[in-house]
């Protein structure tokens, strides 16, 4: 309902009501007619202004002008909003096309000093590190150049944790994770449920024996071999490494040592081989992870993504980059051409040490292990922990996903092995072990038909039914890796009495 000035009979842009007869009038009309008068227009009555209230009401619509309920004046309304329309269109995509250029000028001076930011880390690195050679010519005595070196190392590492912490996890890297991890469950789609036809049945398997041991591989003074992996496309190539400090590359054919690469300053704890190059990774409680040229025999690139001991490593399938988890409670994200770390997280709710890394086969989370017996999920892209899995009442040592990507087996110092679905994050199936049986290795065969386990002994395991098909207690210490050949061809383990052992039919 609209309000009517008594004097006009138009709606009022400035309304008031007059006391005297309680009319509404149009204040600029009102105010002119006491002007002239001073009386109210409709009783005659004495009005001053003062007397006057104003009304307030919410943006008053006026009526159309008669003139324009006509046809051709609502054609040419709706012409005038339309050109309005077009005007605001226009400027509103000249003012887009400014916003555009500019955020590309400001993504490009972005690319530039991230590109002068690696170039520059790229040539401290280049520089601390030919000052560590430069020290033993100086005068140091060679076996003191690694001490020496070792603050100058604490110092490139924080620097460039510090840069990754600028650039982190750009959308490039995740998107080739996520290109990598659509193509590799395509894959496994296509396979299906489907056992390969060149895989040992489960009857042969459990007729395997030893046919092979090693014992030269290692140092004899410091004993044990504490890491175990083959390469997945030539499994005749086996990396072990020791206590001894070293890593060494064992050809299984040729029954020979191909290369072995001494740099770290402790125990080598963790070791894994590049899928397609000739190239090894190492992890020790000396805080760095190592990266080997197995033709040349040298070390390619240090990674310091941690201030305390590193005790698991994982390589993304991929081939680029490394998963690290260590005993300061951070796992790290490392580019293994660069040596960058970059990401580095923690739960800092838990405040414990992590014990183990492993990806899942699609390379979008994977799981790591904790000291107070917790097993957590990640979601690599948003670095989050997703999914926690209690249950172990001791230090995690172990975990492996199976090639199906559902199933997830974890060991710990509890002498038992859990298995979980990764569907239903739940435990489907515990197997207890002797009372005083270590785990200290899990791993699946590339098919995901069977589970071995290493420690106390060697245990091979058939999937679904979770019934031991093999038993092997050939190694006189505790075994700390044991892997399968291709096809389950063979199985490979190494211990601490020094020694790597094969067995087959």
């Amino acid at each position: 309902m609209s309000l009517i000035c008594a004097i006009s009979n138009e709606v009022p842009e400035h309304p008031c009501v007059s006391p005297v007869s309680n009319q509404v009038f149009e204040r600029r009309l009102i105010e002119k007619y006491i002007a002239e008068n001073g009386t109210d227009p409709m009783n005659g009555q004495p009005l001053s202004e003062e007397q006057l209230v104003d009304i307030k009401v919410s943006h008053p619509i006026r009526p159309k002008a008669p003139s324009a309920t006509s046809i051709p004046a609502i054609l040419k309304s709706l012409q005038d909003e339309w050109d309005a329309v077009m005007l605001h269109s226009f400027t509103l995509r000249q003012q887009l096309q400014t916003t555009r250029q500019e955020l590309s000028h400001a993504l490009y001076q972005h690319d530039a000093a991230c590109r002068v930011i690696a170039r520059l880390t790229k040539e401290v690195t280049a520089a601390r590190e030919a000052l560590a050679t430069l020290k033993p010519q100086a005068g140091l005595v060679a076996p003191q150049a690694v001490p020496a070196s070792q603050p100058a190392a604490a110092s490139a590492g924080g620097e460039p944790m510090e840069i990754s912490e600028q650039v982190g996890m750009t959308p490039e890297i995740i998107q080739k994770l996520q290109d990598k991890a659509t193509i590799l469950t395509t894959e496994r789609k296509k396979r299906g449920k489907t056992v390969p036809e060149d895989l040992v049945r489960a009857e042969d398997l459990s007729k395997y024996r030893q046919v092979a041991s090693h014992a030269g591989l290692h140092s004899a003074s410091v004993p044990g071999i504490l890491s175990l992996d083959l390469c997945p496309s030539d499994t005749n190539k086996v990396l072990t490494g020791g206590a001894d400090k070293n890593v060494v590359v064992f050809d299984k054919n040729e029954e020979q040592i191909v290369a072995t690469l001494k740099g770290h300053t402790k125990k080598v704890t963790s070791v894994i081989y590049h899928p397609s190059q000739s190239v090894v990774f190492s992890a020790s409680p000396d805080t760095t992870i190592r990266v080997w040229s197995v033709t040349s025999g040298n070390c390619v690139q240090v990674v310091r993504a941690h201030e305390a001991g590193v005790t698991g490593l994982s390589l993304h399938a991929t081939g680029d980059y490394l998963l690290s988890s260590s005993e300061d409670q951070y796992w790290a994200f490392s580019d293994i051409q660069t040596g960058r770390v970059l990401t580095k997280v923690t739960d800092e709710s838990a405040g414990c040490a992590l014990t183990c890394a492993q990806f899942h086969p699609d390379g979008l989370i994977f799981g790591t292990g904790t000291a107070d017996s917790q097993i957590k999920i990640w979601d690599l892209k948003e670095r989050t922990n997703v999914a926690n899995f209690p249950g172990h009442s001791g230090p995690v040592t172990s975990i492996a996903f199976s090639e199906n990507g559902y199933y997830l087996a974890t060991g710990a110092q509890d002498s038992s092995l859990k298995l979980w679905d990764l569907r239903k994050l739940k435990n489907f199936k515990t197997i207890t072990l002797d009372n005083s049986y270590e785990v200290k290795s899990l791993v699946f065969d590339q098919s995901g038909t069977y589970l071995a386990v290493g420690g106390s002994d060697i245990r091979v395991y058939i999937c679904k039914q979770w019934s031991e098909v093999l038993n092997f207690t050939d190694h006189t210490g505790l075994v700390t890796g044991v892997a399968f050949g291709e096809n389950a061809r063979f199985l490979t383990s190494a211990g601490m009495d020094r020694s790597l052992k094969f067995y087959s039919l």
